[in-house]
């Protein structure tokens, strides 16, 4: 019997299965919500707590990221980027096992945002320092340090500044892990050819050539740089609204308990399902982050999808104490380290040709953001048990 050969079967799919699971989760989460706050009550609740937090939230975040963009680019401009890029570069490959010039995407998606790291990747010169299964660890190494002076800038603003350094140190932990995990899965898919011969640049040069300064006098670079930095900062700014109103109001009704007197419509009311499903991972997320409540598991929730988003949770559990030092950190950490990577993740694969390694660079990026988060709990647990001798 002779069996075919090249003729492949289609796999029978369900038809308008996208639609269907849109209608689904659209009828359970309002048809939940409105069963316990009433129709009424919940449209009111979703429009005001939007209007709250584009009032309260999103303006204050984006005074943070003018202020931040502002000092990023006055450090490129004036060569802090390159020194900094001279001093750690030699670690890269210890470290992460990378070249050493993977450390300018790790300082400019810190002081930007994650698809920075895609403009370098672009770059011929910049990419033949690569072999072939590095270069979609980039988009690993650069996201879990995206908007990282940002995150760290908010959370010092809120009067924690160990906690915040300490969580710039889990995220550091958290992508070491990442990169790694990435990295041996990619030399299976890929090999560990090298893209193209080397570039007769050294690796200083590279990273001047790459690195834009304007001309002009002190002053005039000065000015120039400093009102880029933040006009980035307003689009960082903008560009974090949808994600705040959209995800965040969701996050927020889900996360926050009824009022006593009964839901009245107004912002921040909530039905409490996340604590409930807090409450029973609470074995595994006390000792592991720490968390005394159950509602903390909102934030690296909402910060794998927007962490402009999580951000906006922060102020609203502190007033209401549901979060102290020790979430902070672990916030910061996994806030950088994760950045809403599952809204960014697929395009900055796809930009560096690798779309069919996207599955492999989300496990690996949960993973390192989970360990980030654990490494600044112990961290602070260790810093206040030293604490505690003076």
């Amino acid at each position: 019997m002779q069996k075919s050969v090249g003729v492949k079967r289609k796999r029978k799919t369900i038809p308008h299965l996208d639609t269907i699971a849109f209608i689904t989760i659209l009828v359970l989460f309002f048809g939940y919500v409105g069963s316990q706050m009433g129709v009424a009550n919940m449209f009111s609740t979703i429009m005001q707590t939007s209007y709250k937090l584009l009032l309260d939230t999103v303006f204050l975040i984006m005074a943070v990221a003018v202020l931040a963009g502002a000092f990023g680019k006055l450090a490129m401009e004036f060569g802090l980027v390159n020194l900094l890029n001279k001093v750690f570069a030699p670690l890269m490959k210890p470290i992460f096992n990378m070249p050493g010039v993977a450390f300018l995407g790790i300082i400019t998606t810190y002081l930007s945002d994650n698809p920075a790291i895609i403009s370098l990747a672009r770059d011929d010169d910049y990419i033949s320092y690569f072999k072939r299964h590095e270069v979609p660890c980039l988009c690993n190494l650069g996201t879990a340090f995206g908007m990282g002076l940002v995150v760290t800038t908010f959370m010092m603003a809120q009067g924690y500044l160990k906690e915040a350094l300490i969580g710039n140190v889990g995220a550091f932990i958290g992508c070491i892990v990442s990169v790694r995990l990435m990295a041996r899965s990619t030399k299976k898919s890929l090999g560990v050819e090298v893209v193209k011969e080397k570039t007769d640049l050294s690796r200083d040069e590279l990273a001047d050539n790459l690195i834009e300064t304007n001309e002009g006098s002190f002053f005039e670079r000065f000015l120039s740089a400093f009102l880029e930095g933040g006009k980035l900062g307003v689009d960082i700014g903008l560009s974090i609204i949808p994600g705040v109103l959209i995800i965040c109001t969701v996050i927020m009704i889900l996360t926050f308990a009824p009022p006593t007197g009964g839901f009245s419509g107004e912002a921040y009311e909530g039905v409490a399902l996340l604590p409930k499903i807090g409450e029973l991972l609470s074995p595994i997320l006390q000792p592991l982050f720490g968390f005394e409540n159950p509602e903390a598991i909102a934030f690296p929730i909402t910060a794998l999808g927007a962490v402009g988003a999580a951000l906006s949770l922060v102020e609203k559990f502190l007033e209401t104490g549901i979060i102290g030092g020790n979430e902070i950190a672990v916030f910061t950490a996994m806030g950088m380290c994760w950045s809403g990577f599952l809204s960014t993740h697929v395009a900055m694969l796809d930009s560096l040709g690798h779309r069919k390694l996207i599955s492999k660079a989300i496990r690996s990026h949960i993973v390192g953001g989970l360990v980030a988060g654990i490494s600044a709990h112990f961290i602070v647990v260790f810093s206040n048990f030293i604490m505690g001798f003076f």
